[in-house]
């Protein structure tokens, strides 16, 4: 399989993985032929790549941390949360438990698999699949940092419902982007960590330590968060943790109105954040488990050669492996480069 941008999606494509709606139900199944109706309403729903099969790269696996059950499992019981706070219940946190211990779970049996996988999100409702994902990622540089299974699981709890404050926030102000809300929808915006921090307190079943994610993912080591600005030594890891992941995400899946970067591009940006919003050894670490170039992406080499990533290098993720396909505008005999044995080639462009 490899990934391609929707603009060059043909009629007759064949899907290598399933899409899913916000709430974890399948849009489309793996192995549907892609029609010009499929193809226009993927576009209407804001997906901007898909994983399409391809002949040429049969053999080629994209490893995701966590199975498809237990991301729609995860969906599902984020749903069912946030649909309880708009209810004026409370989250039914047992539930919420059992979610993220199968993440926890997959997470301890992937044996160290990168960050690799390009979610295909639909953008009427971005917020549940990023917490999801914001759950996995942070579960996987918990594991990293030798948490054990007690603690990981209140950063998971934590790192799942780290934004479900934002259920008291307008849909209208969500859309906007954050760069473009006035002075009175920021206050307002600003709300959801403290909203979220009192929501999972109430639950009783889930521990405070879960709750201060919420509270303080938005906090910055130099003291220039919300809500409170509070500094390195009081902000706990479990927040500094998610404050790296949630923004990684939001960057390379473009988040509130936000267009999406490369995840290499987002890496350069969260290096640059380091030390000043973020713990730069905790950027270091997650850094060491993010495919920088995702399985299954086009890249354009230093040669000219256009390729595709088909296997990653997870001692050195920023020299992954490339197979070639085209040489000077015509299609070769595939090859592959090696990028840590051929330390002569990088890889200059990502294509869509």
């Amino acid at each position: 399989m490899r990934q391609m941008g929707i603009e060059f999606v043909t009629i007759g494509d064949k899907l290598a993985r399933p899409i899913f709606t916000s709430d974890g139900q399948v849009l489309l199944g793996k192995g549907v032929l892609l029609t010009a109706g499929y193809i226009s309403k993927l576009k209407n729903l804001g997906i901007s790549a898909i994983y399409i099969e391809d002949d040429r790269f049969q053999d080629v696996k994209v490893e995701d941390a966590v199975s498809e059950e237990t991301r729609r499992e995860a969906l599902q019981s984020l749903k069912d949360a946030t649909d309880y706070v708009r209810s004026g219940r409370k989250i039914d946190g047992a539930k919420i438990k059992n979610s993220v211990n199968s993440v926890i779970e997959d997470c301890f049996n992937s044996h160290g698999v990168l960050v690799n996988l390009m979610d295909m999100r639909t953008k009427d409702n971005w917020l549940l699949p990023h917490s999801v994902s914001v759950c996995v990622m942070a579960t996987m540089l918990g594991i990293a940092r030798s948490l054990d299974r007690h603690r990981l699981q209140d950063l998971a709890v934590g790192a799942l419902l780290h934004d479900v404050g934002l259920t008291t926030v307008p849909k209208e102000i969500l859309d906007k982007g954050e760069d473009r809300l006035g002075k009175e929808e920021r206050e307002i915006y600003e709300k959801h960590a403290e909203e979220g921090f009192n929501i999972i307190r109430r639950t009783g079943e889930l521990s405070i330590v879960a709750a201060h994610v919420a509270y303080q993912h938005h906090e910055r080591v130099d003291g220039t968060g919300f809500p409170r600005g509070i500094q390195d030594p009081d902000i706990h890891l479990y927040g500094k943790i998610v404050a790296i992941v949630d923004l990684y995400d939001k960057l390379i899946n473009g988040a509130m109105g936000a267009r999406p970067l490369p995840p290499h591009q987002a890496c350069e940006v969260l290096m640059g954040l380091s030390g000043r919003y973020f713990d730069l050894s905790l950027v270091q670490l997650f850094l060491k488990n993010v495919a920088t170039y995702p399985t299954g992406i086009s890249v354009r080499l230093s040669t000219g050669e256009i390729g595709v990533v088909v296997d990653q290098n997870k001692s050195i993720p920023m020299r992954p492996v490339v197979r070639v396909l085209m040489e000077r505008h015509r299609f070769v005999e595939p090859k592959e480069y090696d990028m840590i044995k051929d330390t002569t080639i990088f890889i200059q462009d990502v294509l869509r």
